[in-house]
């Protein structure tokens, strides 16, 4: 049960715009980077395109961007409210800066693509400053790789019939790999497409997985080959076919809602034949999984507003009690909870970090679609990352989100407060402390560690800041080379991580094709069909989100049923 508990009156601005607002586990080997859609705690997992400007939209946006300055981080910011003006509002000089980081990310490809056409996972610096890359890839990798090249034609750093090349040798290696039920298993050896059965890292047996979410960035990725190469349509579409994501979904049974919640599993392992874990949050990279399978007719558009907003109180632990209330969608109660950052409420990710909340953004203009939900959630999510970095905190520079380590292997970081999962990802280092020689710099807050990519993604909705953090960071730190941004920079100790890995060289190539090039990435993958299905579901909606002032309300109670299911399993 729900309850009204207060209700704080509503500034004269937000009352104007009216219906326009409203874990990972550690590897045994520290060199071996898991898959980000490992995030398993308490049994619970985390986890087309019309963009032009809408007569009336912009008003509201407006008032937006002002009620935004509520998260107060001692920056400018212009909130734009189409392609148009968002373009307009990066400078000639910033635009040369995104070009050229562009052009530096895309050579980074050459150097880890293999004859094969697959991309191995990433690359690492040697002793001797030379690049070599790790022999091991996985369906999001692929994508990543796709969506690339695809973007690099856009940016006009190839020509149409390089791309076309490169597209043509990846779907011809895909199309001879095996798969199971449709889908690739994400432990491949990139330079055959074989799955390993010996893990390349430690030599131990390969536990190989299907797993829903990177199975689903590649079906964005041959989507959108299909979509914008008629001459390779027929080839992607034979792929895609074969993928039918209600094979990970678990439907609804309201006897035990706790069992079976009407969600995705995470995914399903092929030596014992087990699904395991639930896609439990909405504001994380699965929805992406979720959009695909409703627009195929694979999921029933009620599976959307069967994900949580929040963590119901007494499914786990959480980092705070939400506040919200509960509407009604599609048949469906949800719990609109929100959490409180700052004197904000932002409907919280499962750890904080801007790749859950945002890279789902590169290709669904979520906040257009749903000016009310995700319109409001993901700027002042973004704010709230800036606000974390400089004030908060102090570091002196912001974005925090899953990355290679500075310390080497791979770490999950974000911000606290903006996560759902009760230990946290931080937005600091939590392992062994960097020689202790090495003098700390801006923050008094120990080995803080800084991400680039989560500026890229950014850029939708702080432009000037994201270019001035990435613009900063190469000042500050031995970040950024021939290649592009390292992966992430400890800004308290000025150590770098030695590493590049393709999935986040992949979400810089994509989000700096939507700021140069008219939302590339998004009109390829969301355009016609995308848009029909997901749009109209996903704008009723109206999340508990909003600057000092809005309402806030008490946290959501399991009813008897959900608490026999809890007590049972």
């Amino acid at each position: 049960m729900w309850k009204i508990i207060s209700s704080k009156k509503m500034s004269d601005a937000w009352l104007e715009t009216g219906a326009c607002l409203h874990a990972v586990e550690a590897p045994a080997n520290p060199d071996q980077v898991p898959m980000r859609d490992e995030k398993l705690a308490l049994g619970i997992q985390t986890s087309a395109l019309n963009p032009h400007h809408k007569p009336g939209l912009a008003p509201c946006l407006v008032v937006l961007g002002v009620l935004l300055s509520g998260l107060q981080v001692g920056l400018e910011s212009t909130h734009a409210a189409s392609t148009t003006a968002r373009a307009s509002v990066l400078s000639a000089d910033e635009r040369s800066t995104l070009l050229q980081y562009a052009k530096d990310t895309w050579r980074s490809f050459d150097r880890l693509i293999l004859p094969s056409g697959l991309p191995a996972d990433g690359l690492r610096r040697d002793s001797e400053g030379r690049t070599t890359p790790w022999m091991q890839t996985s369906p999001t990798d692929i994508a990543a790789y796709l969506w690339s090249v695809q973007a690099a034609e856009r940016l006009h750093l190839i020509g149409a019939s390089e791309a076309r090349s490169r597209l043509d040798r990846t779907l011809t290696t895909l199309a001879g790999m095996d798969r199971t039920h449709g889908f690739f298993v994400n432990e491949l050896d990139p330079r055959t497409g074989v799955a390993f059965k010996i893990s390349p890292f430690d030599s131990s047996p390969s536990r190989l997985r299907l797993s829903a979410v990177d199975n689903a960035w590649l079906a964005v990725a041959l989507t959108m080959v299909a979509n914008a190469n008629p001459s390779l349509r027929k080839r992607s579409q034979n792929l895609l076919e074969a993928m039918d994501f209600r094979y990970f979904y678990d439907p609804y049974d309201a006897a035990d809602p706790v069992a079976h919640p009407g969600q995705l599993r995470v995914g399903y392992r092929t030596g014992d034949h087990t699904f395991y874990g639930h896609y439990g949050m909405l504001n994380t990279e699965a929805r992406i999984v979720s959009y695909l399978g409703i627009v195929r007719g694979q999921l029933p558009p009620e599976h959307y507003y069967r994900m949580f907003r929040t963590l119901p109180e007494g499914l786990g632990s959480q980092g705070q009690l939400p506040r919200g209330e509960t509407r009604k969608y599609n048949g469906v109660s949800v719990f609109e909870g929100s959490y409180n950052y700052r004197g904000v409420r932002i409907v919280p990710s499962w750890g904080g970090s801007m790749f859950e909340a945002m890279m789902v953004t590169l290709f669904v203009p979520e906040d257009l679609w749903a000016p009310r939900s995700w319109g409001i959630n993901h700027p002042l999510y973004v704010r709230a990352q800036i606000e974390h970095g400089l004030k908060e905190v102090g570091y002196g520079y912001w974005g925090f989100s899953p990355a290679a380590s500075p310390q080497g292997g791979y770490q999950v970081y974000g911000v606290k407060a903006l996560g759902t999962y009760g230990l946290g990802y931080f937005s600091h280092e939590i392992g062994a402390p960097v020689p202790p020689h090495l003098p700390p710099r801006s923050s008094s807050f120990a080995h803080g560690v800084v991400t680039p990519h989560a500026s890229f993604l950014a850029l939708r909705y702080a432009p000037h800041e994201a270019v001035a953090n990435l613009r900063a960071l190469a000042r500050a730190f031995p970040i950024y080379g021939p290649l592009g941004f390292q992966d992430s920079v400890d800004v308290s100790a000025g150590v770098v991580a030695g590493s590049i890995l393709t999935l986040d060289q992949g979400m810089i190539m994509a989000a700096i094709a939507n700021a140069l090039a008219d939302d590339a990435m998004q009109h390829i993958f969301s355009d016609g069909q995308m848009e029909q299905v997901v749009r109209p579901l996903i704008a009723q909606e109206d999340f508990s989100a909003g600057p000092p002032g809005h309402l806030v309300w008490v946290q959501p109670t399991l009813n008897d049923s959900e608490k026999h299911g809890m007590e049972n399993k």
